[in-house]
């Protein structure tokens, strides 16, 4: 059963307008004048309701070799208040308007299934288990919109390799927090809770897949998935889980939250594809959040341009059939 947005949550008009269209002089115009109304009314919004739920820890980082170069970050307020997290509702700023419930201080996180022992760590000695690095990610959204991000992690292969998993392990699964006193949006959204995500492992084992705790120099805000997430940069955002309470070793495909609800549309893989369409919208052009408006519709990129480290895990696959 799919969920039913309300039309101010669905795809924008200009995401799935043709390019030539999109940029026409008139509607050029006509977007400068909303997005001019847009801006000062966002402004007077951020004075009268500056629902902002930032953490300010400051964290110890490295610089990593693996950030990408050449990226011009996405503003802090827009990463904090443009956000999908369904635990608190299904709008773009609901995150930030109700995240402030969820209590991040203790927190730990569980390694169950093929593992040679089972394991609990809380999240500061999760943080300690390897140097923070400062790394800036494209992240794509499947939505066709997207963002430039300065996180704050270490390769998920380092966590993968203290928990010590069994060589018959070839999956790794998320499961996301399932607390409906602290995430309001369970109540009234219409999933398969908790949140449930899931890589192969050679795909989690590789070094850019990022076990994450911060960004922008801080400890991660609770509407971007504190305290602690994983960050796929060449996969759609929804397979990068939040608040992470349970990591399970298993040997087949796991259950994951999106491609159970609607397999048609949301892939187990879910690799950024600009040739495979979503049944509802262009997967070809994204709209990059922050951009000016003459530069915020541009081409996707294959992998979400990370191809050239990427591409080798699916040698063989037909991408468009494995999606």
């Amino acid at each position: 059963m799919l969920i039913r947005k309300s039309d101010s949550n669905s795809i924008p008009s200009s995401e799935i307008t043709p390019r030539s269209t999109y940029l026409n002089r008139r509607t050029l115009l006509t977007a400068g004048a909303v997005g001019a109304a847009a801006l000062a009314a966002d402004r007077f919004g951020r004075v009268m309701h500056p629902h902002d739920v930032r953490a300010e820890t400051k964290l110890a980082t490295v610089s990593s070799p693996l950030s990408t170069k050449g990226l011009t970050p996405t503003s802090l307020y827009d990463i904090t208040h443009y956000n999908n997290f369904y635990e608190f509702g299904t709008g773009k700023d609901d995150p930030a308007k109700y995240a402030g419930s969820l209590k991040t201080r203790p927190w730990s996180v569980k390694v169950e299934g093929l593992v040679k022992s089972k394991k609990t760590y809380d999240i500061d000695s999760l943080m300690k288990l390897r140097p923070l690095e400062d790394r800036i990610y494209r992240f794509r959204c499947v939505e066709a919109w997207s963002m430039v991000i300065p996180w704050v992690g270490y390769s998920l292969s380092e966590f993968i390799k203290a928990c010590d998993p069994l060589p018959s392990a070839k999956y790794i699964q998320f499961i996301s927090l399932d607390n409906p006193s602290e995430e309001p949006g369970i109540n009234s959204v219409n999933l398969d809770w908790p949140y449930s995500e899931g890589l192969r492992m050679d795909e989690a084992m590789h070094p850019l897949t990022l076990l994450t705790f911060g960004l922008y120099g801080d400890a991660l805000p609770n509407q971007d998935g504190a305290p602690v997430r994983v960050v796929v940069p060449w996969k759609y955002g929804y397979k990068s889980a939040k608040s992470i309470v349970k990591v399970r070793f298993v040997d087949k495909q796991p259950h994951t939250t999106w491609n159970d609800m609607a397999s048609d549309e949301y892939g187990f893989y879910s690799n950024v594809n600009p040739n495979v369409d979503h049944p509802r919208w262009s997967q070809k052009t994204e709209r990059v959040i922050g951009a000016p408006i003459w530069k915020q519709r541009q081409p996707t990129l294959m992998f979400n341009g990370y191809a050239n480290q990427v591409a080798s895990l699916y040698t063989g696959m037909d991408l468009r059939k494995y999606h």
